[in-house]
């Protein structure tokens, strides 16, 4: 059986699988380029067989006390007032949580157990018949028997063993970003929407620490570049960016963009999918958005972040020395589950920020129009129908 097992990415999918690797006595080993684990982010959820695998862990409870469950969420015109109101806790799976106080309870499960290396990343990978050989930025080298790439949409992994991101990587046509600012509104766990031509901003209200969450959502024709990359990697430059694009947009947008300058957790970034023919290549394989983004629309990032570690840890236990076989079983287990969240994610995208005005008419007047029932259908039922199509096996 392979005992050494490197994971690139400290952030949901590599912890988890951490947390099972450890259980099934694999020697785990966590490298992250971040100087320590990344705090701040966006509410998260579980849901369907996400939550099960949360059971399993023994941390359901852990998280439930962080639990940020979003209640009301009205679309808003520019002077507040409420044109519909969405479905109680739509946005919130089964449980919801922010990204970085998940993050906190994952590392702390497993860092007693795993060898955790930050401020450091892969810069050469080599398989052989007896592993693969990796070199770090740092200048260290190892030999691990895999090497498991959780490091998110933009992985290094998948860069340095399988092919050039723009082969894999399929834009939605929108950008998104994301930070905190006080609650100032009050709302506690409430939110609010509000959408204009090819831009909607958003207001999340936190009930434990009264602070809120600020969204940004922009069609990518406002973004009057050729090489996005730059800007990705430039928060200064993505600040004045999101100033110049929604400096014409009302309702909050001005209030909320001036506590962006004092926001330490900006998240800026397109929105888009990973979508690959395999996921594993040798000994090398891909775990959660670094194999199968389904975009933030989607909702089922950290469902399938920790179904699939759970799944591939459970795999490797199986399947013994025949790692081959344990990343096919992998990947057939959960196939079925992602595809159906990247349809969701495509199918949502234009209707949640509309780029022609009769998009962004109907779309207004439908959320209003339709039954509560309904709503309640394709916002919170069908979401968990699709997060419990991946099964949880039993590797014990």
């Amino acid at each position: 059986m392979p005992k050494r097992i490197l994971i690139s990415g400290a952030s949901v999918a590599g912890p988890a699988l951490a947390f099972w690797l450890h259980r099934y006595g694999f020697d785990v080993t966590v490298v992250e380029r971040a100087p320590t684990i990344r705090p701040g982010g966006y509410a998260v959820d579980f849901r369907g067989t996400a939550t099960h695998v949360l059971d399993c862990m023994g941390l359901t409870a852990a998280v439930k006390q962080c639990e940020t469950r979003t209640g009301a969420i009205a679309m808003v015109d520019e002077r507040g007032d409420t044109l519909a109101q969405l479905p109680d806790g739509f946005t919130s799976g089964d449980i919801e949580i922010l990204r970085g106080d998940l993050v906190k309870l994952l590392y702390d499960a497993t860092r007693e157990d795993v060898a955790y290396v930050f401020g450091d990343s892969i810069s050469a990978l080599t398989q052989t018949s007896e592993g693969v050989d990796v070199t770090f930025t740092s200048g260290k080298r190892g030999r691990f028997d895999l090497v498991v790439g959780a490091d998110g949409l933009h992985s290094n992994t998948r860069a340095l063993a399988f092919r050039n991101e723009a082969e894999i990587l399929h834009e939605m046509g929108y950008y998104l970003a994301i930070f905190t600012v006080p609650d100032y509104l009050g709302l506690h766990d409430q939110g609010r929407y509000y959408t204009q031509l090819g831009k909607r901003v958003g207001y999340f209200g936190s009930k434990n620490d009264g602070s809120a969450k600020a969204s940004f959502y922009f069609a990518s024709s406002y973004l009057d570049r050729t090489d996005s990359d730059p800007l990705r990697r430039d928060p200064a430059a993505q600040k004045q960016l999101l100033r110049d694009i929604f400096s014409d947009v009302k309702w909050e947008a001005p209030r909320l963009l001036a506590h962006l300058d004092q926001a330490s957790d900006l998240y800026f970034d397109s929105l888009s999918q990973i979508r690959m023919d395999r996921w594993s290549d040798g000994r090398i394989v891909l775990l959660g958005d670094a194999a199968c983004c389904a975009s933030p629309l989607a909702g089922m990032g950290t469902s399938i972040a920790i179904t699939g570690a759970y799944t591939l840890a459970g795999e490797l236990k199986k399947a013994g020395d025949d790692y081959a076989t344990a990343f096919a079983n992998y990947e057939a287990t959960l196939r079925p589950f992602v595809a159906q969240a990247q349809k969701m994610g495509q199918g949502s995208v234009e209707w949640f920020v509309p780029r022609s005005r009769l998009r962004l008419w109907f779309s207004r007047k439908l959320w209003s129009w339709m039954p509560k029932a309904t709503l309640k259908e394709l916002m919170i039922d069908q979401p968990n129908k699709v997060a419990s199509i991946a099964p949880l096996r039993d590797y014990t």
